[in-house]
């Protein structure tokens, strides 16, 4: 018990005739989300181009797009409290859908970045909902694997979507990978419509009773938890191609095959992390942050050779899991806030993709080199572990 509430009641169990189904409509959200998120990064010169800017303004479309995540996932969590979860997905994604669209045919670089804004609103609260889905479908103790199934889609877009992306902008020109972006969106949708149980909305549901997730300490913890302690990755991440050439000594053409390992590193534990947390969900986010911590402290002395450089992104890139482990422990503490709480937490790691970057930068300014974001991120690791500390004292003493 968490709370007051029993925690196998903070997801109810739905009926689905196809529950694989549902998680794989729901894993293609993830994969549209996650292919937009990470290949306009790769499209920033074509755009540049395009509308007549400079590369660090193009820049901005991203900043833009996060901001976008950060200030949707609450509101509208919030505000969709009253409608049942397919309801209100099959919004989510039409919203997806028509904001990418937008960017595909956007004539300036000021809609470029309204239109990049409103793609992100939508993106938070899509994944935090989706994954309540995900795991209602299926017993207590199944929980995490359902919810790691789910941002499979966001991991395998890491390897495919995004190379398939940026390839297609440099053949026919970028504003298509946000026309076929655009066509994910709405093909989720339709399979969400098919596939997802016709949920009823919660009567006693309300704004008011979601917020009420932001009374509870243990709520606040996990999402601290998530924006220090991933923010070591994003550190090392933000940084990776310039320490390539700068420290390997490697061509520019090594650094797609080396993003395509990390992201093979974060579908596999995906897939693997799970199955443990399902057992002891807090020992193993323990356990997830102090082998972060690790293998971020393994990077600067990896750095030197292509070969070991490759397989501590690799390692890091299995320690995203920890994303799949706090979405669950949110679900055991938010009590009747489960929509509001779950969609911050998507808002949590894009606070560490803000943190881990801006302390890197700081740290390679100060004259500590490209592979000084190795320290960074283990410092920022260990903090991350620090937090999860006081959660679990929090837990003991309730």
């Amino acid at each position: 018990m968490e709370g007051g509430i029993p925690l196998a009641s903070a997801t109810p169990t739905l009926r689905s005739a196809h529950p694989a189904l549902v998680q794989l409509a729901l894993a293609v959200g993830g994969f549209a989300i996650g292919t937009t998120e990470f290949a306009t990064m790769s499209l920033v010169p074509d755009m540049a181009r395009d509308l007549q800017i400079s590369e660090p303004a193009a820049g901005h479309v991203i900043s833009a797009y996060a901001l976008g995540v950060v200030v949707g996932a609450p509101l509208f969590a919030v505000l969709s409290a009253r409608m049942a979860q397919r309801s209100v997905l099959i919004l989510l994604m039409t919203l997806f859908a028509l904001a990418n669209g937008l960017s595909a045919i956007a004539p300036n670089y000021h809609a470029m970045m309204l239109f990049r804004f409103c793609s992100g609103l939508p993106h938070g609260a899509y994944f935090g909902i989706a994954m309540l889905l995900a795991a209602s479908l299926v017993p207590v103790n199944q929980r995490s694997a359902a919810v790691g199934r789910v941002i499979l889609g966001l991991t395998v877009a890491t390897i495919v979507g995004v190379p398939l992306a940026n390839g297609l902008g440099q053949a026919v020109g970028w504003r298509w990978a946000f026309v076929v972006v655009s066509g994910l969106a709405l093909l989720t949708a339709a399979l969400i419509a098919s596939y997802a149980p016709r949920d009823k909305a919660d009567s006693n549901a309300s704004p008011l009773r979601e917020l009420g997730a932001l009374k509870n300490r243990a709520v606040w913890l996990t999402l601290l938890t998530g924006a220090v302690g991933f923010g070591g990755l994003f550190s090392v991440y933000t940084y990776l191609a310039s320490t390539l050439t700068e420290v390997t000594g490697a061509s520019s053409h090594a650094l797609p095959f080396v993003l395509a390992v990390f992201g093979v590193g974060m579908t596999i534990g995906n897939l693997v992390v799970p199955r443990f947390a399902d057992r002891a969900l807090m020992p193993t986010a323990g356990f997830l942050l102090l082998y972060a911590a690790l293998c971020l402290a393994a990077f600067p002395f990896a750095a030197h050779a292509l070969w070991s450089i490759t397989l501590v992104m690799f390692l890091i890139g299995t320690s995203a899991a920890l994303a799949t482990v706090l979405q669950t422990r949110l679900m055991d503490v938010a009590g009747e806030g489960q929509r509001l709480a779950a969609a911050l937490n998507h808002s949590a790691f894009n606070t560490a993709n803000a943190l881990g970057p801006w302390l890197g930068g700081l740290a390679i300014t100060a004259g500590y080199g490209w592979t000084s974001t190795g320290w960074v991120g283990v410092g920022l690791a260990l903090c991350g572990l620090l937090v999860w500390a006081l959660s679990g004292g929090v837990k003991l003493r309730r």
